[in-house]
Protein backbone atom coordinates (compact mmCIF):
# COMPACT_ATOMS: atom_id res chain seq x y z
CA UNK A 1 0.00 0.00 0.00
CA UNK A 2 2.80 2.38 0.93
CA UNK A 3 4.68 1.52 -2.26
CA UNK A 4 1.58 2.16 -4.37
CA UNK A 5 1.07 5.53 -2.69
CA UNK A 6 4.70 6.33 -3.46
CA UNK A 7 4.50 5.38 -7.12
CA UNK A 8 1.01 6.64 -7.96
CA UNK A 9 0.10 9.59 -5.75
CA UNK A 10 2.57 12.11 -7.11
CA UNK A 11 3.34 13.10 -3.53
CA UNK A 12 6.31 12.62 -1.24
CA UNK A 13 5.76 9.53 0.90
CA UNK A 14 7.58 9.10 4.21
CA UNK A 15 7.51 5.70 5.93
CA UNK A 16 7.89 4.77 9.57
CA UNK A 17 7.94 1.37 11.28
CA UNK A 18 9.52 -0.12 14.40
CA UNK A 19 10.70 -3.03 12.21
CA UNK A 20 13.79 -2.05 10.17
CA UNK A 21 13.03 -4.48 7.31
CA UNK A 22 10.10 -2.51 5.80
CA UNK A 23 12.13 0.67 6.11
CA UNK A 24 14.97 -0.93 4.18
CA UNK A 25 12.47 -1.73 1.42
CA UNK A 26 11.20 1.85 1.56
CA UNK A 27 14.73 3.23 1.14
CA UNK A 28 15.36 0.85 -1.75
CA UNK A 29 12.23 2.28 -3.43
CA UNK A 30 13.47 5.86 -2.86
CA UNK A 31 10.84 6.73 -0.28
CA UNK A 32 11.53 9.01 2.63
CA UNK A 33 12.09 7.30 5.99
CA UNK A 34 11.25 8.89 9.34
CA UNK A 35 13.09 8.31 12.61
CA UNK A 36 10.03 8.68 14.83
CA UNK A 37 6.30 9.29 15.02
CA UNK A 38 7.12 12.90 15.81
CA UNK A 39 8.90 13.17 12.44
CA UNK A 40 5.81 11.78 10.70
CA UNK A 41 3.48 14.15 12.54
CA UNK A 42 5.58 17.21 11.72
CA UNK A 43 6.26 16.41 8.07
CA UNK A 44 3.09 14.75 6.69
CA UNK A 45 -0.16 16.52 5.94
CA UNK A 46 -1.98 13.19 5.60
CA UNK A 47 -0.96 10.30 7.85
CA UNK A 48 -1.91 6.72 6.91
CA UNK A 49 -1.89 4.20 9.76
CA UNK A 50 -1.91 0.41 9.39
CA UNK A 51 -1.73 -1.57 12.63
CA UNK A 52 -2.50 -5.15 13.71
CA UNK A 53 -5.24 -4.13 16.17
CA UNK A 54 -6.82 -1.37 18.18
CA UNK A 55 -4.17 -1.79 20.88
CA UNK A 56 -1.35 -0.69 18.58
CA UNK A 57 -3.59 1.93 16.95
CA UNK A 58 -4.11 3.58 20.34
CA UNK A 59 -0.35 3.64 20.98
CA UNK A 60 0.36 5.15 17.56
CA UNK A 61 -2.28 7.84 17.97
CA UNK A 62 -1.00 8.66 21.45
CA UNK A 63 2.44 9.16 19.89
CA UNK A 64 1.19 11.27 16.99
CA UNK A 65 -1.40 13.49 18.66
CA UNK A 66 0.88 15.83 20.68
CA UNK A 67 2.83 16.75 17.53
CA UNK A 68 -0.03 17.22 15.05
CA UNK A 69 -1.78 20.50 14.35
CA UNK A 70 -5.01 21.77 12.82
CA UNK A 71 -5.47 20.99 9.13
CA UNK A 72 -3.82 17.57 9.09
CA UNK A 73 -5.65 14.31 8.36
CA UNK A 74 -5.47 10.79 9.78
CA UNK A 75 -6.49 7.87 7.53
CA UNK A 76 -6.61 4.70 9.61
CA UNK A 77 -6.57 1.44 7.64
CA UNK A 78 -6.49 -0.75 10.77
CA UNK A 79 -9.42 -3.00 11.62
CA UNK A 80 -10.24 -1.60 15.05
CA UNK A 81 -13.16 -1.38 17.49
CA UNK A 82 -15.89 1.04 16.48
CA UNK A 83 -15.98 2.72 19.90
CA UNK A 84 -12.21 3.30 19.88
CA UNK A 85 -12.37 4.72 16.36
CA UNK A 86 -15.03 7.25 17.35
CA UNK A 87 -13.13 8.17 20.51
CA UNK A 88 -9.88 8.78 18.65
CA UNK A 89 -11.67 10.77 15.94
CA UNK A 90 -13.21 13.02 18.60
CA UNK A 91 -9.82 13.62 20.22
CA UNK A 92 -8.20 14.57 16.92
CA UNK A 93 -11.19 16.70 15.90
CA UNK A 94 -10.77 18.72 19.09
CA UNK A 95 -7.38 19.76 17.69
CA UNK A 96 -8.80 20.51 14.23
CA UNK A 97 -7.44 17.28 12.74
CA UNK A 98 -9.66 15.24 10.41
CA UNK A 99 -9.98 11.49 10.96
CA UNK A 100 -11.21 8.76 8.62
CA UNK A 101 -11.45 5.04 9.28
CA UNK A 102 -10.66 3.21 6.05
CA UNK A 103 -10.08 -0.50 6.75
CA UNK A 104 -9.15 -2.75 3.85
CA UNK A 105 -10.40 -6.05 2.47
CA UNK A 106 -9.05 -8.65 0.01
CA UNK A 107 -5.70 -10.36 -0.18
CA UNK A 108 -1.99 -9.58 0.16
CA UNK A 109 -1.69 -9.87 -3.62
CA UNK A 110 -4.49 -7.33 -4.02
CA UNK A 111 -2.48 -4.94 -1.86
CA UNK A 112 0.50 -5.41 -4.19
CA UNK A 113 -1.68 -4.98 -7.28
CA UNK A 114 -3.52 -1.94 -5.95
CA UNK A 115 -6.88 -3.70 -6.11
CA UNK A 116 -7.97 -3.69 -2.48
CA UNK A 117 -11.51 -2.90 -1.35
CA UNK A 118 -11.78 -0.07 1.16
CA UNK A 119 -14.76 0.86 3.30
CA UNK A 120 -14.55 4.42 4.63
CA UNK A 121 -16.10 6.20 7.57
CA UNK A 122 -15.64 9.96 7.23
CA UNK A 123 -17.27 13.31 6.60
CA UNK A 124 -18.03 13.77 2.89
CA UNK A 125 -15.53 16.62 2.50
CA UNK A 126 -12.78 14.54 4.08
CA UNK A 127 -13.65 11.58 1.87
CA UNK A 128 -13.46 13.73 -1.26
CA UNK A 129 -9.96 14.79 -0.26
CA UNK A 130 -8.57 11.34 0.60
CA UNK A 131 -10.31 9.21 -2.02
CA UNK A 132 -7.69 9.92 -4.75
CA UNK A 133 -4.97 8.76 -2.35
CA UNK A 134 -6.82 5.59 -1.37
CA UNK A 135 -7.32 4.91 -5.09
CA UNK A 136 -3.55 4.42 -5.34
CA UNK A 137 -3.95 1.03 -3.64
CA UNK A 138 -7.66 0.21 -4.02
CA UNK A 139 -10.11 -0.10 -6.90
CA UNK A 140 -13.33 -0.43 -4.86
CA UNK A 141 -13.80 2.44 -2.42
CA UNK A 142 -17.08 3.01 -0.57
CA UNK A 143 -18.07 5.85 1.72
CA UNK A 144 -20.17 3.97 4.27
CA UNK A 145 -21.18 6.93 6.44
CA UNK A 146 -19.66 8.93 9.27
CA UNK A 147 -16.59 8.01 11.29
CA UNK A 148 -16.85 4.41 12.54
CA UNK A 149 -18.99 3.23 9.62
CA UNK A 150 -16.02 1.78 7.77
CA UNK A 151 -15.13 -0.30 10.81
CA UNK A 152 -18.69 -1.61 11.10
CA UNK A 153 -18.62 -2.83 7.49
CA UNK A 154 -15.12 -4.33 7.78
CA UNK A 155 -15.92 -6.18 11.00
CA UNK A 156 -19.07 -7.63 9.46
CA UNK A 157 -17.12 -8.52 6.30
CA UNK A 158 -14.65 -10.55 8.35
CA UNK A 159 -17.44 -12.14 10.37
CA UNK A 160 -19.10 -13.40 7.18
CA UNK A 161 -15.79 -14.56 5.71
CA UNK A 162 -14.83 -16.46 8.87
CA UNK A 163 -18.16 -18.24 9.12
CA UNK A 164 -17.99 -19.14 5.42
CA UNK A 165 -14.45 -20.51 5.74
CA UNK A 166 -15.67 -22.67 8.61
CA UNK A 167 -18.51 -23.96 6.41
CA UNK A 168 -16.09 -24.75 3.57
CA UNK A 169 -13.78 -26.54 6.02
CA UNK A 170 -16.65 -28.67 7.26
CA UNK A 171 -17.83 -29.46 3.72
CA UNK A 172 -14.31 -30.36 2.56
CA UNK A 173 -13.79 -32.66 5.53
CA UNK A 174 -17.15 -34.38 5.12
CA UNK A 175 -16.66 -34.78 1.37
CA UNK A 176 -13.22 -36.32 1.73
CA UNK A 177 -14.42 -38.75 4.39
CA UNK A 178 -17.34 -39.68 2.14
CA UNK A 179 -14.83 -40.71 -0.51
CA UNK A 180 -14.82 -37.63 -2.76
CA UNK A 181 -11.75 -35.99 -4.21
CA UNK A 182 -11.42 -32.60 -2.51
CA UNK A 183 -10.49 -30.74 -5.68
CA UNK A 184 -13.45 -32.18 -7.56
CA UNK A 185 -15.76 -31.27 -4.68
CA UNK A 186 -14.70 -27.62 -4.49
CA UNK A 187 -14.64 -27.22 -8.26
CA UNK A 188 -18.17 -28.60 -8.52
CA UNK A 189 -19.43 -26.45 -5.63
CA UNK A 190 -17.94 -23.40 -7.38
CA UNK A 191 -20.23 -24.11 -10.35
CA UNK A 192 -23.36 -24.01 -8.21
CA UNK A 193 -25.04 -21.75 -5.69
CA UNK A 194 -22.39 -22.52 -3.04
CA UNK A 195 -19.85 -20.57 -5.08
CA UNK A 196 -18.10 -17.69 -3.31
CA UNK A 197 -14.84 -15.78 -3.15
CA UNK A 198 -14.08 -17.70 0.03
CA UNK A 199 -14.54 -21.07 -1.65
CA UNK A 200 -12.40 -20.14 -4.66
CA UNK A 201 -9.70 -18.31 -2.72
CA UNK A 202 -9.42 -19.67 0.83
CA UNK A 203 -10.81 -23.10 -0.04
CA UNK A 204 -8.96 -23.87 -3.27
CA UNK A 205 -5.70 -22.02 -2.60
CA UNK A 206 -5.17 -22.79 1.09
CA UNK A 207 -7.43 -25.47 2.53
CA UNK A 208 -7.28 -27.86 -0.42
CA UNK A 209 -3.45 -28.11 -0.47
CA UNK A 210 -3.25 -27.67 3.31
CA UNK A 211 -0.71 -24.83 3.10
CA UNK A 212 -1.08 -22.01 5.60
CA UNK A 213 1.93 -19.64 5.55
CA UNK A 214 3.22 -17.78 8.53
CA UNK A 215 3.47 -13.97 8.30
CA UNK A 216 0.08 -13.79 6.60
CA UNK A 217 -3.28 -12.89 8.19
CA UNK A 218 -3.13 -15.26 11.15
CA UNK A 219 -5.65 -17.18 13.24
CA UNK A 220 -4.90 -14.78 16.09
CA UNK A 221 -5.72 -11.81 13.85
CA UNK A 222 -9.05 -13.31 12.83
CA UNK A 223 -9.86 -14.10 16.46
CA UNK A 224 -9.24 -10.44 17.24
CA UNK A 225 -11.64 -9.31 14.50
CA UNK A 226 -14.27 -11.84 15.53
CA UNK A 227 -14.02 -10.47 19.05
CA UNK A 228 -14.83 -7.04 17.63
CA UNK A 229 -17.87 -8.58 15.90
CA UNK A 230 -19.10 -10.07 19.18
CA UNK A 231 -18.66 -6.71 20.91
CA UNK A 232 -20.52 -4.90 18.13
CA UNK A 233 -23.31 -7.47 18.26
CA UNK A 234 -23.63 -6.99 22.01
CA UNK A 235 -23.82 -3.22 21.54
CA UNK A 236 -26.64 -3.67 19.02
CA UNK A 237 -28.48 -6.41 20.95
CA UNK A 238 -27.87 -9.30 18.53
CA UNK A 239 -26.94 -12.83 19.64
CA UNK A 240 -24.62 -14.07 16.87
CA UNK A 241 -24.62 -17.82 17.45
CA UNK A 242 -22.91 -18.70 14.16
CA UNK A 243 -20.03 -16.31 14.80
CA UNK A 244 -19.55 -17.65 18.31
CA UNK A 245 -19.36 -21.21 16.97
CA UNK A 246 -16.71 -20.14 14.46
CA UNK A 247 -14.76 -18.48 17.27
CA UNK A 248 -14.72 -21.81 19.10
CA UNK A 249 -13.22 -23.48 16.01
CA UNK A 250 -10.63 -20.70 15.64
CA UNK A 251 -9.70 -21.00 19.31
CA UNK A 252 -9.24 -24.74 18.98
CA UNK A 253 -6.96 -24.22 15.97
CA UNK A 254 -5.02 -21.48 17.77
CA UNK A 255 -4.35 -23.72 20.77
CA UNK A 256 -1.01 -24.91 19.41
CA UNK A 257 1.52 -24.19 16.66
CA UNK A 258 -1.06 -22.84 14.19
CA UNK A 259 -1.84 -19.64 16.09
CA UNK A 260 0.33 -17.53 13.75
CA UNK A 261 -0.48 -19.51 10.59
CA UNK A 262 -2.72 -18.19 7.80
CA UNK A 263 -6.11 -18.36 9.42
CA UNK A 264 -7.94 -20.86 7.12
CA UNK A 265 -5.77 -23.33 9.07
CA UNK A 266 -8.87 -23.62 11.24
CA UNK A 267 -9.43 -26.60 8.90
CA UNK A 268 -7.09 -28.54 11.21
CA UNK A 269 -9.58 -28.12 14.05
CA UNK A 270 -12.36 -29.52 11.87
CA UNK A 271 -10.19 -32.31 10.42
CA UNK A 272 -7.43 -33.27 12.88
CA UNK A 273 -6.17 -35.91 10.43
CA UNK A 274 -4.62 -33.35 8.08
CA UNK A 275 -0.97 -32.33 8.36
CA UNK A 276 -1.04 -28.55 7.80
CA UNK A 277 2.07 -27.00 6.26
CA UNK A 278 3.18 -23.60 7.58
CA UNK A 279 5.99 -22.22 5.39
CA UNK A 280 7.46 -18.88 6.33
CA UNK A 281 5.76 -16.20 4.25
CA UNK A 282 7.41 -13.09 2.78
Amino acid sequence: MCHNLHTKSGRTVIAYDIDPAPLDRARAANMGVADSLEDIAKNCGTVFISMPSGVQLQLICDGLMPHMTSGQTIVDTTTAPVALTKELAAQFKAKGIDYADAPIARTRQAARDGTLAVMVGAEEAVFARIEPLIACYANDITLCGGVGSGQVVKILNNMIVAETVNAVAEALTIGRRAGLDGALLLDTLAKGSADSFVLRNHGVKAMLPGIFPLRAFSINYMLKDMGYAVDLAAETGVDIKGAKTTIEVLEAAADGPLAEAYWPALLAAVDPSIDPQTPDGD
